[in-house]
């Protein structure tokens, strides 16, 4: 099996080039090939049929194409397939659920320390996340929702946005807030010292107390909170950024002030702060990098082009299907990941797709769909909510504190924190091996109904080294490589037994592992 790896990871990685070059195609491409023109790198040509179905499905939704939806594709003579392609994953039940898992890594939905959410509020909280994007709720709206609600943690979902604090402060709430919703970290934003109490003042009303359900607690608005000026101690007004302090009626809730301004077209942080993160999803850089880090001394790569951007988001209501598809109909992201002698160098800007590493939950998911088996998980709360069936996709978790050892391994986030650097897709010698070398994933391949099925029912070798690739790297095989694996399959005692080691070859790859 091991002769294997040095033509299946190093000789047939990223050997897939060959489209042709075209004039921009949206408003995104002109000022992308504008800055490019400055910085003197030219655009990648674009990426073929068969890595553009693989990268969208993997972008969009987490998810690999099968191998009948990657031969349609190819196989189409429609002009606007990949308009219609795009509007597809758009319209798919896994958007919401892949949506939903990185809007839980931003807001911290786990169980246990630092959170304690617990199960059930954990529950209830995804789901509503969840059927926010599956109806597609306006982006101001989601927001708001968070950050003016009140009521109980079990009952009223968005509640538990104001739970995950160690420290149940004014200025710990202000730092999530920013964080998520404005791209601004505290500790980087230049803000003095008065300005940031004037931004507290929005949350000094905040205020918990318990139930006589165990576990449950009420998040409300108390009128008599008051934040002191500790110098003064004179009572602080509640003041947005570069704004006047707001005289509000003693009752009145300042949260609902703070999303009135946040949510403002003209605010300059509100709008610009997700079209920078819902560019770096999809294109692996921030335009402002990194992707919750705008301040005055971390320009963006392009201003105009973060300006076009948030531009289109409000204009358009705060749709955010509307930012995605601008972004992935644009030649901008469907540029191959194949760098140009002239633009290998480009690391900061968008000449080419870049290549990165599938997240933790993606990769194993795509392991078990190929296979057909499914992932065991773990949790030390003994609690109904928190057993998750095999057969469970790992991007539908719910719970940051369910656990299994190779989602730990592979980066996933802790939801200690809502940067998006929680988030670990550097390679690792460790996860090479596990890959190369685990009864985890040797049981997988092996015992997997799916391609126990693909072997018996098939009949030749010849098309079962096409299902193959075509399930695990969403491509037919070349010539040379379909020439190789049919020698290795026949050369082999059991011919079942070449089919395994191919089958573990494709996934052991780069190809396989990367999204290109």
């Amino acid at each position: 099996m091991k002769q294997w790896i040095g033509f299946f990871l190093l000789g047939a990685v990223f050997a897939f080039c060959g489209a042709q070059a075209v004039p921009p195609q949206s408003r995104i491409d002109g000022l992308v090939l504008a800055k490019q023109a400055e910085t003197g790198f030219p655009p990648s040509e674009l990426c073929t049929d068969d890595v553009f179905i693989r990268r969208v499905f993997l972008d969009v939704i987490g998810t690999l194409p099968t191998a009948k939806e990657v031969r349609e594709f190819s196989a189409s003579p429609k002009p606007d397939k990949r308009r219609l392609l795009i509007d597809y994953v758009l319209d798919r039940e896994e958007f919401a659920a892949y949506q939903s898992l990185k809007w839980c890594d931003l807001l911290r939905v786990k169980s246990e320390f630092p959170g304690n959410l617990w199960p059930n509020a954990v529950q209830a909280y995804q789901r509503w996340v969840r059927d926010a994007f599956r109806q597609n709720m306006p982006y101001d709206r989601f927001a708001r929702a968070l950050l003016t609600t009140s009521g109980s943690n079990f009952r009223d979902p968005p509640v538990n946005f104001y739970r995950p604090f160690q420290e149940r402060t004014p200025r710990k709430i202000l730092d999530s807030v920013a964080l998520i919703f404005m791209g601004v970290r505290l500790e980087t934003s230049g803000w003095t010292e008065e300005q940031l109490q004037g931004m507290d003042a929005f949350f000094a009303k905040v205020a918990y107390k318990k139930t006589a359900e165990w576990k449950e607690e009420i998040v409300y608005s108390d009128p008599e909170k008051v934040l002191l000026n500790p110098q003064t101690k004179e009572p602080v007004l509640p003041t947005p950024i570069g704004g006047v302090p707001l005289k509000l009626d003693h009752f009145a809730d300042p949260r609902v002030a703070f999303a009135d301004w946040l949510t403002a077209p003209e605010n300059p942080w509100f709008a610009k702060a997700i079209a920078n993160r819902v560019w770096f999803w999809l294109m692996g850089r921030g335009i402002v990098h990194e992707a919750d880090d705008i301040r005055p001394g971390n320009p963006p790569w392009s201003p105009e082009l973060l300006a076009y951007l948030e531009k289109e988001l409000v204009q358009n209501k705060y749709d955010l299907k509307h930012l995605f598809r601008l972004i992935l109909n644009s030649a901008t992201y469907q540029r191959s990941s194949v760098p140009t002698s002239g633009n290998a160098a480009d690391e900061a800007g968008f000449s080419h797709y870049r290549v990165r590493r599938l997240d933790a939950e993606v990769l194993i998911d795509a392991i078990n769909q190929i296979t057909g088996s499914g992932e065991e998980y773990s949790s030390a709360i003994p609690e109904p909510f928190t057993y998750i069936p095999p057969s469970q996709r790992t991007i539908t978790l719910a719970d940051g504190s369910i656990k299994s050892p190779f989602l730990e391994m592979f980066g996933r986030p802790g939801r200690d924190t809502s940067l998006e650097s929680d988030r670990n897709n550097n390679p690792s010698v460790f996860q090479t091996l596990h890959l190369l070398n685990s009864s985890h994933i040797q049981n997988k391949i092996m015992k997997g109904y799916r391609l126990r099925k693909m072997a018996d029912s098939i009949q030749g070798n010849r098309e079962r080294v096409v299902q193959l690739y075509l399930t695990i790297l969403s491509r037919m095989p070349s010539a040379g490589e379909e020439k190789i694996a049919l020698g290795y399959i026949e050369s082999s005692e059991r011919a079942d037994d070449g089919f395994y080691d191919v089958a573990w070859a494709l996934i052991n790859s780069s190809e396989f592992i990367l999204k290109h």
